[in-house]
């Protein structure tokens, strides 16, 4: 079954991994592991999680070189994570690189825009252009490249749905159910829009591991995305 929601993790959550972990058993849901969990755990730590039963998402997002990328991403591929992820920005030869390189059934998906970069933060750096215009035209180079998908906001994945197959993976963060605040995000959406637009599946962090009650919250999202799925496939008849 299609994993259609990752948990974003930190170290807070992550320093007592099998309380976290237990109190989401039986959920269909994966962990989202990023650069700081990886730098401060290492691998032991995603042994543990896939051990559980969750699918692994590991979010380091590669960018360098293409032969240096391909090293990542075979190096990253022994520890059986469902996905991973590189820059779109990196270029088309560095993720078809990322490609070829990936071992077993790791899906690999190129990062667009960030969800925390609006139109002025792209300025102040010295690229042009917005991100609606931006990651439909990276998430094209990326199916091309023959990578299985993107990371993109919420805002953009009806865009991304319009040039790219059908089969191509769109994962969102900027993921906030109602009520929730915005955080250090830009380009948010809720859990129902975003499936609508044609999420694949999505990430949400502290909407999730600073709730009260985590697994009463991943279970309002996942029932917000049934619903949504219900609309989706209503509207495609």
């Amino acid at each position: 079954m299609e994993t259609r929601l990752y948990i974003a993790v930190t170290s807070r959550e992550m320093a007592s991994p099998g309380d976290f972990l237990s109190g989401l058993a039986g959920l269909p849901v994966g962990i989202k592991v990023g650069l700081e969990i990886f730098v401060g755990h290492g691998p032991g730590l995603l042994k543990k999680i896939v051990s559980a039963g969750f699918p692994l998402f590991l979010d380091l997002k590669f960018h360098d070189i293409p032969f240096t990328v391909a090293g990542a991403v075979r190096a990253a591929c022994r520890y059986s994570p469902s996905i991973i992820n590189v820059h779109a920005s990196g270029g088309v030869e560095m993720m078809r690189e990322a490609a070829g390189a990936v071992d077993g059934g790791t899906r690999v998906l190129a990062v667009t825009v960030l969800t925390s970069l609006g139109t002025e933060d792209l300025a102040e750096v010295g690229l042009a252009g917005n991100p609606g215009d931006m990651v439909p035209r990276m998430a094209k180079a990326a199916m091309d490249a023959g990578l299985d998908g993107v990371v993109c906001s919420p805002m953009e994945a009806a865009a991304v749905r319009r040039v790219t197959d059908p089969g191509f993976c769109v994962v969102t963060p900027g993921i906030r159910p109602l009520g929730s605040g915005m955080d250090d995000q830009r380009r948010v959406s809720t859990p129902g829009r975003a499936i609508e637009a044609g999420a694949t599946a999505l990430v949400v962090g502290r909407p999730v591991t600073m709730a009260e009650n985590p697994r009463l919250a991943v279970m309002s999202i996942l029932d917000e995305i049934d619903e949504a799925l219900k609309t989706r496939r209503s509207s495609a008849r």
